[in-house]
C-alpha cells in the first residue's frame, strides 16, 4: 500500500510538471488568441481614423492591409523560433531573448533584450497616458453638459487620473505570472471588442444621419503645409506599426500554451485569428471614423466633447479603461519576469526575494512575494510619473510603434529563420527575407524621426506635469 502511495503522489506530481520539471501549462489556441487580441486592439485601434485621415483611403487602408500581412508573416516565423534546433522537439525557450540566444548567440539576445523590455516600458507609459485621456474625456462631457456645451471652463489636468490609475495597477502588478493572466485577458478582450465596435457605431450613427465630413483618396489635409502633411502621415504609419504589433509577448504567449499539440502550430493559428479579426476591426474603425469626422478627425474617436450621442462616448471609455487596465498587466509581464529571474539567479537564497507567503482572506488564497510587492510597486509609480511629464497620445503611439516594430516584429524572426533553415546568402528566399526587413526598417526610421518632431513640438507648447486636456 505504501509503494502504491507513493507510486501515486509520483504520477500526480508528474501530471502536474511540464517536460522542463516546470508547472504544467494550459493554454489553448483560444486563450493564446484572447492574449494577442488584448495587445493589439487596444490603444493603437483608436487612433487609425486619425491615421486614415494622414494618409487617405488609398494609402491608409493599404498601410493597414500591409502591416496586418507582414505581422502575420513574420509572427509565425517566430512561433517556430520557440523550440530550438527543432520547431516540435527541440529546447524550449521561454523568452524572446532565449530564442535569440539560441539562434544568433552573441550579444544579439542583449540588444533584443534592451529593445524589447525598453519598448515594453514605453507601452506601460503609453497606456498609462491612454486610460488617463479616457478617464478626463468622461470628466470632460459631464463639465460640458453643466456649462451647456461651453468648453471655456472644462480643461482638466491627467494627473489626479493617473494617480488612481497607478494605484490600481499597483495592486493588479501583484499576479505572478502569465499563466494567472488568462481571465484577465479574455476580460480585456471583450472590452476591447466592446470599444472598438462602439466607436465604429458612433461613427456609422454620424454618417447615417447625413453628418459625415468630407475625405479624400489620398493623403494630406487642405490647410497645411507639405511638410507637416508628410510629418503627419510617418506619425500616422507609426502608429499603425504600433496597432499591429505584439512580438514583445509572442514568445511568453507561446510559452503558457500546452505542449500538445505542438505549440508552433497552435501559435500560428492563434497568429491567424487574432490578426484577421484584428484586421477587420482595423479598418472599420480606421474607415468609419474617417469618414465620419474627415480631416477633423481627432486623435482618439472616443476622446471627443460635446457628441450628442454622449452615453455611447462614456460607454466606450469605460471600456477602454477596463480593457487597458488589464492589458497593461499582459504586456509588462516579460518585463516583469526577466527582472525577477535576473534577481533570483543572483539571490538564490534570499528569503526576500525567493520566498511566497500565502495568505488566506476567507476561502480566498493567494501568495505574496515581498520583492515582487515593492519592486513592481515602484515601476508602477515610476512609469506614472513618466507619463504625467509627457501625456502626448498620438505622438507617443507612432514613437513606440516605430521603435518596436521593425527590430522585434521584423528584423529577429527574420534573422533567426535564417539560421534556423539555413538559408544561404545570396538565394531568392535570403534576398526576399533581408529586403522585406530593409523596407520595415526604413519605414520605422522615419515614423520614429516623425514621432520625435511632434514631441519636441508638443514640449515645446506644454510644460511637464502641467497639460491640461
Amino acid at each position: 500500500m505504501e509503494v502504491e502511495s507513493v507510486v501515486g503522489a509520483n504520477a500526480n506530481s508528474n501530471a502536474l510538471l511540464d517536460d522542463d520539471g516546470k508547472a504544467r501549462r494550459t493554454g489553448t489556441v483560444w486563450s493564446a488568441t484572447a492574449h494577442i487580441i488584448t495587445a493589439v486592439i487596444g490603444a493603437g485601434v483608436l487612433s487609425l481614423a486619425w491615421a486614415m485621415a494622414q494618409l487617405g483611403w488609398i494609402l491608409g487602408t493599404t498601410s493597414i492591409l500591409i502591416f496586418a500581412g507582414v505581422t502575420l508573416y513574420t509572427s509565425n516565423l517566430l512561433a517556430d523560433c520557440y523550440r530550438s534546433p527543432h520547431p516540435v522537439t527541440g529546447k524550449r525557450n521561454h523568452t524572446y531573448m532565449e530564442a535569440v540566444k539560441a539562434h544568433l548567440g552573441g550579444r544579439m539576445h542583449m540588444i533584443c533584450g534592451l529593445i524589447q523590455y525598453s519598448n515594453l516600458v514605453g507601452i506601460a507609459i503609453g497606456y498609462t497616458i491612454t486610460t488617463s485621456i479616457s478617464v478626463v474625456t468622461i470628466v470632460k462631457n459631464n463639465c460640458m453638459k453643466k456649462h451647456n456645451g461651453s468648453e471655456a471652463d472644462c480643461h482638466f489636468s491627467n494627473n489626479p487620473s493617473i494617480i488612481g490609475i497607478a494605484i490600481a495597477e499597483i495592486f493588479l502588478s501583484q499576479i505572478p505570472n502569465f499563466h494567472k493572466l488568462s481571465w484577465i485577458s479574455f476580460l480585456a478582450a471583450i472590452m476591447s471588442f466592446g470599444y472598438a465596435f462602439i466607436g465604429i457605431g458612433l461613427s456609422l450613427t454620424i454618417i447615417i444621419q447625413g453628418k459625415g465630413k468630407s475625405t479624400s483618396l489620398f493623403m494630406g489635409k487642405t490647410g497645411q503645409s507639405s511638410s507637416e502633411n508628410i510629418w503627419n502621415m510617418l506619425v500616422a504609419l507609426g502608429n499603425i506599426a504600433l496597432a499591429n504589433s505584439y512580438a514583445q509577448i509572442s514568445i511568453d504567449i507561446q510559452d503558457s500554451l500546452k505542449s500538445t499539440p505542438a505549440e508552433n502550430k497552435v501559435m500560428k493559428m492563434a497568429n491567424s485569428i487574432g490578426i484577421i479579426t484584428m484586421s477587420i476591426i482595423f479598418l472599420l474603425s480606421g474607415g468609419a471614423g474617417y469618414a465620419a469626422f474627415g480631416e477633423d478627425t481627432p486623435g482618439s474617436i472616443l476622446n471627443t466633447t460635446g457628441n450628442e450621442h454622449v452615453w455611447l462616448v462614456y460607454m466606450g471609455n469605460v471600456f477602454i479603461i477596463i480593457h487597458i487596465l488589464g492589458a497593461y498587466q499582459v504586456l509588462i509581464q516579460p518585463f516583469y519576469h526577466i527582472v525577477e529571474l535576473l534577481v533570483s539567479q543572483r539571490w538564490p537564497r534570499s528569503n526576500f526575494i525567493n520566498k511566497e507567503h500565502f495568505v488566506g482572506i476567507g476561502k480566498i488564497q493567494f501568495s505574496i512575494n515581498l520583492f515582487r510587492l515593492i519592486w513592481r510597486t515602484i515601476f508602477v509609480v515610476v512609469a506614472s510619473v513618466l507619463a504625467m511629464a509627457m501625456p502626448f497620445f498620438n505622438d507617443m503611439l507612432a514613437l513606440l510603434g516605430a521603435i518596436g516594430f521593425w527590430p522585434l516584429a521584423v528584423y529577429f524572426p527574420i534573422q533567426m529563420i535564417i539560421v534556423k533553415r539555413n538559408i544561404r546568402k545570396g538565394t531568392m528566399p535570403w534576398i526576399g527575407l533581408q529586403s522585406l526587413s530593409l523596407v520595415c526598417m526604413i519605414v520605422s526610421i522615419a515614423a520614429a524621426c516623425a514621432a520625435i518632431h511632434g514631441l519636441g513640438q508638443a514640449l515645446g507648447k506644454y510644460k511637464p506635469f502641467m497639460y491640461k486636456a
